[in-house]
């Protein structure tokens, strides 16, 4: 997600010059530094002058990273930390008074621009400041402002939601093969229906129900295929994927 974020910001039109990045793996650094341009250092000297300081390292690194670089931190600093279930006040804690924390939660479409980020300011993020942060993530997708309280089901819904379709798209090429398409068509007709489908979604006022109806000529072939999904619980066995995504989120972050 370093580089996803990486890469959006160089496309965005931000100069590579006043990114910096910390980089422990030294092959990686040159690689880093060879395609977008940009400086590496050790953690303590990157975040020295940033405006903005990003942390996306494994959640377990995240408090080793913080005492190394917390003396270094500008006070009128914002931190946006990306590491999956760690809390503000684990930052919060750390840092001096005045730095501003935001917690996020990416998804993977963020590698093709079209992410959603799930963001939560700390005590200290104004609205200016926010805003900055805002702007700095929708170079990779969309961004709503949620109270940290519901990062878990964030996480639920978006953080992990990329994987359900992938498991919905898994199902219909599977489907389509039964039914006799060779594997590239099924997965051609598979994407673009997901593609079509989303982009119809997003477009448009109605609710999901009003348009899944609209498709769903009575005793038609989508009638069949809705009806058939009912008998196995289709829906019920999806909303309770997410409850249990968003209680292990909980579990994991400790809230």
């Amino acid at each position: 997600m370093g580089e996803t974020l990486l890469s959006a910001f160089v496309a965005s039109g931000r100069r590579p010059g006043d990114l910096v990045v910390s980089e422990k793996v030294e092959e990686r650094a040159a690689d880093l530094r060879a395609r977008y341009g940009v400086q590496t250092t050790d953690p303590a000297t990157a975040v020295q002058r940033a405006a903005v300081v990003l942390v996306v390292v494994k959640p377990q690194d995240v408090a080793a990273i913080v005492q190394d670089v917390a003396p270094h931190v500008d006070p009128a600093a914002t931190v946006l930390s990306l590491a999956a279930g760690v809390r503000i006040a684990a930052y919060e804690d750390a840092l001096a008074d005045g730095v501003a924390v935001v917690r996020a939660m990416p998804n993977t479409p963020a590698v093709v621009g079209e992410g959603m980020f799930g963001v939560s300011p700390g005590r200290a993020c104004d609205e200016e400041r926010l805003a900055a942060v805002v702007a700095l993530l929708e170079t990779g997708g969309r961004v709503a402002v949620v109270p940290e309280e519901q990062q878990d089901a964030v996480t639920a819904v978006s953080g992990s939601g990329p994987a359900y379709v992938f498991y919905l798209a898994e199902a219909m090429i599977d489907a389509g093969v039964d039914a006799g398409l060779d594997r590239e068509t099924a997965r051609t007709l598979t994407e673009q229906t997901l593609r079509g489908a989303a982009a119809l979604l997003a477009d448009s006022d109605d609710e999901p129900a009003e348009l899944r109806r609209r498709v769903t000529s009575p005793n038609g072939t989508t009638h069949a295929a809705i009806t058939t999904f009912d008998e196995h619980g289709v829906d019920e066995g999806l909303r309770a994927g997410v409850r249990a995504a968003a209680r292990r989120s909980a579990e994991l972050s400790g809230s």
